[in-house]
């Protein structure tokens, strides 16, 4: 097996293992919370990093039976629901909402998490030739993206449940 095989399965596994402690934090959280929006944040990341972690692992298995990267990869993955969460939060918001501060905490934490896959599986893109596999990679961060930008919006309504429906519904003063 060449050694750039090794370095691919070698970074598959830490994405692996990222994925996993990604899931199983949002999973602990999920359950931990009382708040509505928090709960449906967590859960829904964390059945998205489960789903990623599955394919992941499908493709290691491949990569070490075959040696290379191979030729055909499912690049994509069920999309992340976790805008459609805040959107659907929207509709039925409580703004007084309780939140506390180990929910702000982790959600900062998921943020740091996110963040750090984002940047991952971009510098894996950025460092392969093989056309399908930068895909596949580009795919995973744009995912981590998503994560990330509904996790900000997210603290944002622990901060000031109010203002952020305010600013989320679009209300505005038309002299109507």
């Amino acid at each position: 097996m060449s050694s750039k095989t090794q370095e691919r399965i070698k970074a598959l596994e830490v994405a692996l293992n990222n994925e996993s402690r990604e899931r199983d934090f949002y999973l602990k959280h999920a359950e931990r919370t009382r708040n509505a929006l928090g709960k449906s944040m967590f859960a829904s990341i964390a059945s998205d990093e489960d789903e990623h972690y599955n394919r992941i692992l499908n493709l290691h298995k491949r990569l070490i039976q075959e040696g290379k990267w191979p030729e055909t990869v499912p690049i994509e993955v069920k999309g992340t629901e976790v805008k459609n969460v805040l959107n659907k939060f929207i509709a039925s918001v409580d703004t007084s909402s309780k939140v506390d501060t180990g929910d702000m905490e982790a959600v900062k934490i998921a943020i740091d998490f996110e963040t750090k896959g984002e940047k991952f599986y971009s510098d894996l893109a950025k460092n392969v030739e093989n056309p399908v596999e930068k895909k596949f990679y580009e795919f995973l961060a744009f995912i981590e993206r998503e994560h990330r930008l509904s996790l900000q919006d997210t603290l944002e309504y622990f901060q000031d449940p109010a203002g952020w429906f305010r600013v989320k519904e679009k209300l505005h003063v038309d002299g109507i």
